[in-house]
């Protein structure tokens, strides 16, 4: 591909040389003169002088050079991750269905699906048009899976699940077990019974070795566009809004919810009934005490969760324990020295 056809795809402007052809993407310091490279921050501008990237994608601040070509974006990561899957297209989905698959009854297939070998699914489930269901998939009953699904290898879905257009799901999910309920009776826990549903919503991406667990009664719900990393767990009737980010090994304890373009990082841990108001932010290993609201646009941090500011200041005073403790014995020396006198 030639500079000049990739700005044009990107819908952006290029300058220098537009017929130089590219042949891939490459970090900074490691492209090549067929490669494209981005520069999306202050370390990586400083970086740029010393690459030897044919070309590059830039802020549209980026002052003109003598001697390289360069494509102009105003949000050059995302034009980068563009370029990306123009350079590296996604493996083309072969409709069919594998010999050693196993098919319930009263099965929905529609056209072009894909099922890899050793897949099973339940009874009276619906695939969608173009869907793909990995090697050693198993589908419960009265699964919907929608339009362009992918599931891949070995991920499991309890019955009455319902599944978005485009979805993604990596390997090891499981989708629909049980919530973690008991009831205490005559001194020993009894299963309080999960009969509950999970509805994940359009383009969820589901990473690898994540569970959602299913209602105790009700919905577990997943909404629209919300990307979940590899080792989270959402527990029972739990609400999770759209276009939510949430980092691996963050767990959701039953009843939480977590509105809209909510940013959560990892190892982050969520009490019971915990509220995470829209576009707040969750810093990486925080956690969330039981019913705690935090606030639409807040920044929390540290454990239990409290604002970044906060939390900042609490970290500094900290730091000064040590010197504080010198003080105070000198302090407690000198009072002595003054009862003797």
């Amino acid at each position: 591909m030639r500079v000049r056809e990739l700005a044009e795809w990107l819908g952006a402007t290029f300058e220098g040389d537009g017929e130089k052809e590219l042949a891939g993407v490459a970090p900074l310091d490691t492209a090549g003169d067929a490669d494209v490279a981005f520069v999306g921050n202050r370390k990586a501008a400083l970086q740029a002088a010393s690459s030897a990237a044919g070309c590059l994608i830039v802020p549209m601040e980026w002052p003109s050079p003598s001697d390289r070509t360069i494509v102009r974006a105003a949000e050059p990561r995302t034009a980068f991750a563009r370029a990306l899957s123009r350079f590296h297209p996604t493996a083309e989905i072969l409709p069919g269905i594998a010999p050693s698959a196993v098919i319930g009854k009263d099965v929905q297939l529609a056209a072009t699906v894909s099922i890899g070998p050793l897949a099973v699914i339940g009874d009276g489930t619906r695939i969608g048009v173009s869907a793909s269901i990995g090697a050693g998939c198993v589908i419960g009953k009265r699964v919907n899976l929608a339009e362009g699904c992918v599931l891949h290898a070995n991920v499991t879905i309890y019955d009455n699940v319902d599944i978005g257009r485009g979805a993604v799901l990596h390997s090891g999910c499981v989708i629909g077990a049980d919530g973690f309920g008991y009831v205490m009776e005559d001194g020993r826990w009894n299963k309080f019974p999960q009969v509950g549903r999970v509805e994940i919503g359009d383009f969820v991406e589901i990473g690898a070795n994540s569970c959602v667990d299913r209602a105790a009664l009700g919905v577990t719900s997943i909404g629209e566009g919300t990307k979940l990393d590899n080792m989270v767990h959402v527990g029972h009737n739990c609400r999770i809004g759209k276009h939510v980010v949430v980092a691996a090994q963050t767990g959701f304890s039953g009843g939480v919810v977590v509105e809209d373009y909510a940013i959560i990082g990892g190892q982050v841990g969520i009490g019971d009934k915990a509220r995470i108001e829209s576009r707040a932010v969750l810093g990486s290993g925080c956690g969330v005490l039981t019913s705690k609201i935090v606030r639409s646009g807040e920044t929390v941090w540290g454990t239990p969760a409290r604002p970044l500011r906060q939390h900042l200041e609490q970290l500094a005073n900290l730091a000064r324990l040590p010197e504080f403790r010198k003080q105070l014995t000198e302090i407690k020396r000198r009072l002595a020295q003054l009862e003797q006198e």
